[in-house]
């Protein structure tokens, strides 16, 4: 049904949530004009919650209502339940689990509501039998290639040195010009960059200068410093997340303490006008979901979902999108500029689906799970490995999985071990007990090579399907360098992940950068934080165009929280600094359980 033929509604029916709801929507034409800018912020995901919280810093200068079309708070970021007697935990957090210490005003949220993040030193294991190798322990596969993995460490000084010319070369084309083989460019080179940034099988596509600063920056190079030998051979300290679900609910009734008007289920289907009066929208309320993850309905692609919900429109000041580019593009079309469609339809996703299961077979058979002293090996280069080789026997847990597709080998398969690497988990629990997220990526593509039907149906725990950002280069050709042309054009805003790299703090900043362009004040703690001020004046510079003037003085709360290299590293409230602390409280809570073997 087009939305043309779809009933519009100017004055609501006091039907299902709409009555609970109608003293705090906005009225058209209303006759005096409002004390406040009334804003309205499109996604309760990490982007819209920053927004909305840092606009409600200032209640005497912004009325601000947030919605989003599913019935909770954190967009891809959400906690499931799971057995807890079966797997030793009784939540699990599903599509976003851990991040970068760099993640400073991530961390500082989390504080804000209570919650920290825990420390953890990521085990990788990509690849299977012969084509296998870790950070943790040396292997067959690198020895076989001692010689590339010399000459890659060449090519990374390489292209640091002549950045310029390199940058944005995609890094298929990149591994070609060095002269690298298919199997190192397939096995070695591409897991590192998707495990990254989740690139999976867009990472050939993706531009040189990501490979290259993930080996050579020493603020959040996952993979620095380069090792000649071994590619990789540290353990890269992360953090991994409390649970979402909790946290964003927490959140969500901060919000309303403070003001802001949140309503779950509203939809935003159209925005009919942009111009200096105003912005006019139209919403439908949609039918919350048992599980509160409203699927797609029929406004978005064409679903029989909320059919005949009826739409209403809302005037409002100013508008923050707080969506994907696509979606963006859909409910602006009747208003959209050229501008507008240009570089908001140059941001290309694909649909992948993520398997939440405890098929331990289905991991044997496609993963290496455990230290097998058949693919280690001694010596690298002629370097002794020993060390190594007895940390690996005694301590390999790998937490992130990655395998190829023997059909084509640059196709990628991605897997955590949840049981691994999340913080709520006892550390010993049977392998077989073990939660596993198997992420299938690409369907359109890629679809045919999938193993999904493989996994034992009677262990899986739940499926969730995304449509994810592809990091491809031209994402930083054309959309990142000309978001500024779009930013405040029209009345209009967008914050989220895509505008800049697919990670949970961009989102967080690219909120605070929105609430900020409309006359919100940035955070003094973090003011005070020079890496966290660093970074949001570089994404604020590149997604604005504007320069953030510092405002406070560096003495006062804040200027502890950066340590570390360049102070990358977050030391401040909403960081523990023991590994499993989260474990600690759960049990102490009864929502986890005591070692299981």
């Amino acid at each position: 049904m087009s939305t043309e033929t779809k009933p519009l509604l100017k004055n609501r029916s006091k039907s299902q949530t709409a009555v609970s709801q109608e003293a705090e929507m906005p009225k058209l034409h209303d006759v005096e004009a409002p004390q406040k800018k009334r804003v309205l912020v499109v996604g309760a995901g990490a982007a819209g919650m920053s927004c909305a919280h840092h606009l409600s810093q200032h209640p005497e200068q912004f009325e601000v209502t947030l919605i989003d079309a599913v019935d909770y708070c954190g967009g891809q970021a959400f906690s499931i339940p799971i057995d807890k007697e079966k797997h030793g935990a009784s939540w699990l957090n599903q599509g976003v689990q851990g991040g970068s210490n760099i993640f400073h005003h991530t961390m500082t949220m989390f504080s804000r509501q209570g919650h920290q993040a825990n420390p953890v030193n990521l085990q990788v294991s990509f690849g299977k039998d012969d084509i296998f190798w870790t950070n943790v322990f040396p292997t067959e596969l690198l020895a076989r290639h001692a010689k590339e993995v010399k000459r890659f460490q060449t090519m990374i000084t390489i292209v640091r040195w002549f950045e310029v010319f390199f940058a944005m070369i995609p890094i298929k084309i990149l591994m070609k010009v060095f002269l690298f083989s298919n199997e190192f460019t397939n096995t070695v080179a591409l897991p590192m960059v998707a495990l990254f940034l989740g690139t999976g099988n867009a990472t050939p596509e993706v531009p040189s200068i990501i490979l290259e600063r993930l080996v050579t920056s020493p603020t959040y190079g996952m993979w620095y410093p380069g090792d000649k030998k071994s590619v990789a051979s540290n353990l890269p300290p992360m953090v991994v997340f409390p649970n979402f679900s909790v946290f964003y609910e927490d959140w969500r009734k901060n919000l309303l303490e403070r003001g802001v008007k949140v309503r779950l289920s509203t939809e935003l289907t159209r925005v009919v006008k942009r111009d200096k009066t105003g912005v006019v929208v139209r919403l439908i309320q949609r039918t919350p979901a048992p599980d509160s993850h409203n699927p797609n309905s029929a406004w978005a692609d064409g679903s029989g979902n909320d059919t005949y919900a009826q739409e209403h429109e809302e005037e409002y000041d100013e508008l923050v999108l707080c969506t994907l580019a696509d979606t963006a593009k859909r409910v602006l079309s009747p208003t959209a500029s050229f501008r507008e469609s240009k570089i908001l339809g140059n941001s290309k996703f694909s649909d992948d689906i993520t398997i939440t299961h405890s098929d331990s077979d289905y991991m044997r058979r496609h993963y290496e799970n455990f230290y097998n002293p058949s693919q280690a090996v001694s010596t690298l280069s002629g370097s002794d490995q020993s060390d190594r080789i007895e940390y690996g026997k005694k301590s390999f847990k790998p937490m992130y999985y990655i395998k190829s597709y023997p059909e084509d080998r640059s196709k990628l398969e991605m897997c955590f071990d949840c049981t691994n690497y999340q913080a709520q988990f006892p550390p010993e629990v049977p392998f077989d007990n073990h939660v596993f997220q198997t992420i299938f990526l690409n369907k359109d593509r890629d679809g045919h090579l999938w193993s999904d039907k493989e996994i034992d149906e009677s262990k899986i725990i739940r499926k969730d399907w995304w449509h994810q950002l592809c990091h491809s280069w031209t994402h930083f050709i054309f959309v990142v360098p000309w978001m500024w042309l779009l930013q405040g054009h029209k009345r209009t805003r967008y914050a989220a992940a895509w505008t800049m790299i697919n990670a949970h703090e961009v989102a967080v900043m690219s909120g605070i950068a929105a609430a900020v362009d409309l006359g919100a004040q940035y955070p003094e703690d973090l003011e005070r934080d020079g890496f966290a001020l660093l970074s949001f004046r570089l994404y604020y510079l590149l997604a604005y165009g504007k320069w953030y003037k510092r405002r406070v003085g560096k003495e006062g709360k804040g200027k502890d929280y950066a340590s570390g290299l360049y102070g990358s590293v977050y030391q401040g409230p909403g960081r523990c600094s023991q590994e499993r602390e989260l474990w600690r409280e759960e049990m102490k809570k009864g929502s986890s359980t005591d070692n299981m073997s």
